[in-house]
């Protein structure tokens, strides 16, 4: 049989907790066989042995993988900015000395306050700034509405900051090297990369030499093909597209 692993930019979800919406589905799924980025955040600051603490802005995924891992780190969820904003910013908001990374995820609570806190941790020189992707839009399903994902609040960061994040998810190199350790007989020959985002699945699979699949069921479509395919973006541009997934099947036949 074939192997598959699941290699997401998303942040919002623990691999426990991918496991879980498997069994939902009826799909048998092994957490080796998750690369998430609330993951691979957890294994690149392992990997560099960081201490200290981390300012989380993310979600609840990103955080139990951090804190399963044994990093502290704040919680998830609103941080509201209180009336007098200002006053409060230069007389009582309290930094935490301890903190050494700006961790950045999707964050649906990300505001005025977490931008204030998160810029000022990264005045530090030694203080890190990690980002799990830099996806722009998040898709929703709906035409005529535009949802900002991840990349939207990283660009928020280090505009305001002056500083250039580490980035780990698709289509940067960190992720992939998450996929190579774990999976050493992996064969680029006789391996597909399937995605519905040129800029970050079709682009990852591009780069580590394999065939590459575009599925129409995200941001992206037919019509955005042929737009690379004009500007001569080559790296973008998938060897195979596909309206939805289902239809692999039977170009498996």
């Amino acid at each position: 049989g074939k192997k598959i692993r699941f290699v997401t930019n998303n942040s919002t979800s623990s691999r426990s907790q991918y496991i879980e919406k498997c069994k939902r589905l009826h799909m048998e799924a092994k957490p080796e066989e998750f690369f998430n980025t609330s993951y691979c955040t957890m294994l690149y600051l392992k990997k560099i042995h960081f201490k200290g603490n981390i300012y989380l802005i993310g979600n609840t995924g990103l955080y139990a993988e951090l804190t399963a891992a044994g990093f502290k780190c704040t919680e998830p969820g609103p941080d509201p900015i209180p009336p007098h904003w200002r006053e409060w910013t230069v007389q009582e908001m309290k930094l935490d000395p301890e903190v050494k990374a700006v961790v950045v995820g999707f964050d649906e609570h990300f505001s005025m306050t977490k931008i204030i806190r998160g810029a000022s941790y990264l005045r530090r020189k030694d203080c890190l700034f990690v980002c799990t992707n830099s996806d722009e839009q998040h898709p929703c399903g709906s035409a005529s509405v535009v949802v900002p994902e991840t990349g939207c609040i990283v660009q928020a960061m280090a505009t305001v900051s002056g500083r250039t994040p580490t980035v780990l998810g698709k289509p940067e190199p960190f992720i992939a090297e998450c996929i190579r350790y774990q999976c050493p007989d992996l064969d680029p020959s006789r391996t597909v990369m399937i995605g519905d985002r040129m800029n970050t699945d079709i682009l990852m699979g591009k780069r580590a030499g394999l065939t590459t699949i575009l599925v129409g069921t995200g941001i992206e479509n037919l019509e955005s093909i042929r737009h690379n395919v004009q500007d001569g973006k080559k790296d973008l541009i998938p060897d195979y597209y596909l309206p939805k997934l289902g239809d692999l099947l039977d170009m498996l036949k």
